[in-house]
């Protein structure tokens, strides 16, 4: 292979790699003088001179003409006058000889391994490229194409052919994919495994619906609405505090939309996931009012030193301020930044008062619950009024759940 060959056969394969001149140049620069320093210990004396648009390559060598006798023969940058008269009859000592260097001299196998080394280089620039792409893209939504589906993520391709994951743990419980699928997410983290940068997606993240308002809302894009915090229990509730520093915009009107077109199209991108918008504000009481809405409180107690904060609700509340699966609860304390405890506001007759077991969604798992309902128990007076062999006869719970049912049910009554 001349030079001409191997320059133009990896100008084109840089060029199909999109890489510009001047790296190209300097790679072909960088592996032809390894190959110099391999032969002559240096590359001190060289010059190289690259055309890489018409393939040419001129290697040159410069050293000093010295006497056959000097002391300084052996030095890397020094030819003797017998050797120098070789290539000119007419040198003279203290003259220079330029020699040309042709890339045969430096044998085959160097020269199949420059071209090796040539190609290996082109793919680890475009791997780092890759990787620094997409390092600058993180907290970023993107869009892929499904092209595999496993048990534990999903490979998604970008545009340019680069493949993306999708691990389980990052999809939307949910999220069903097929392969063509087109695939909205957030560039999660980007990492090097063996040499190979790793790009990880995610539809989990906080910073995924942050993104989804911004693209949706344009006054939280343009700034005039700033997203406080985002809370989230993946595909199945949010809730997005937001405020505003212009008295003429109502952030939550605006995030929601008319008839609630801008949030409706986040939902449905999050697997209909519930999302509830509030108005933040400094003032604590209000911020945990709303943090639990829809339910409405009537006295809360504020335990800041201790990370815990006291809310008491009419029975018909607790509920809805629990949440199905505890979700609102959970949330709200995340949003608020405090443990919250939820206490029942019984005055007078009111203690009297039957409890519906939704109410006790925190503690008892919804499956017992449940299997309670499908016996007609759906009240925690109901289940007191039967015995717990009554209660495991009629039901397919064992002893043990059904007692530690009672207990709970007991204790918020004493």
């Amino acid at each position: 292979m001349d030079h001409s060959t191997l320059i133009e056969s990896f100008a084109e394969f840089a060029r199909h790699k999109n890489v510009d001149r001047p790296t190209m140049i300097r790679i072909l620069e960088d592996v032809f003088r390894t190959m110099i320093k391999k032969k002559y210990k240096t590359d001190d004396n060289f010059d190289i001179i690259i055309n890489a648009d018409k393939g040419d390559l001129e290697i040159w060598r410069f050293r000093e003409i010295v006497d056959d006798n000097s002391e300084d023969i052996w030095d890397y940058d020094k030819i003797s006058l017998t050797e120098a008269r070789k290539i000119e009859p007419d040198f003279e000592i203290g003259e220079e000889v330029a020699e040309e260097i042709k890339l045969i001299d430096f044998g085959r196998r160097a020269v199949m391994t420059a071209r090796q080394t040539l190609i290996q280089k082109i793919k680890d620039l475009e791997k780092d490229n890759l990787f620094l792409k997409y390092k600058d893209l993180v907290g970023e939504i993107i869009v892929g194409e499904t092209y595999q589906v496993m048990q534990k993520e999903v490979l998604l391709i970008d545009a340019e052919g680069n493949e993306l994951n999708l691990p389980k743990s990052e999809q939307i419980p949910k999220d069903r994919f097929r392969k063509g699928d087109s695939v909205r997410a957030i560039v999660h983290r980007v990492e090097m495994v063996n040499g190979n940068p790793k790009i990880i997606l995610s539809r989990t993240s906080t910073t995924f619906l942050e993104r989804l308002f911004e693209n949706e809302v344009p006054e939280v894009f343009d700034g005039l609405i700033t997203i406080k915090k985002v809370v989230r229990e993946p595909g199945e509730r949010a809730k997005v505090a937001v405020e505003s520093y212009d008295d003429r915009i109502d952030p939550v009107g605006a995030c929601v939309g008319m008839k609630g077109s801008r949030i409706h199209s986040i939902v449905r991108e999050l697997q209909n996931e519930n999302i509830d918008v509030i108005n933040y504000t400094d003032n604590m009481d209000l911020y945990i009012s709303r943090a639990l809405s829809p339910a409405k409180i009537t006295n809360i107690k504020v335990e800041a030193a201790e990370g815990r904060v006291s809310v008491y609700l009419k029975p018909d509340q607790v509920s809805l301020a629990i949440g199905k699966g505890g979700h609102n609860i959970k949330l709200a304390s995340k949003l608020v930044g405090l443990e919250i405890d939820v206490f029942r506001d019984l005055q007078g007759g009111e203690m009297d008062e039957d409890v519906d077991l939704e109410e006790f969604a925190d503690e008892i798992e919804s499956w017992v619950i449940d299997e309670f309902k499908r016996i007609g128990l759906d009240t925690a007076k109901s289940i007191l009024a039967l015995s717990l062999e009554d209660l495991g006869r009629r039901s397919d719970l064992e002893e043990e759940t059904i007692q530690e049912v009672i207990n709970i049910i007991k204790q918020e009554f004493e």
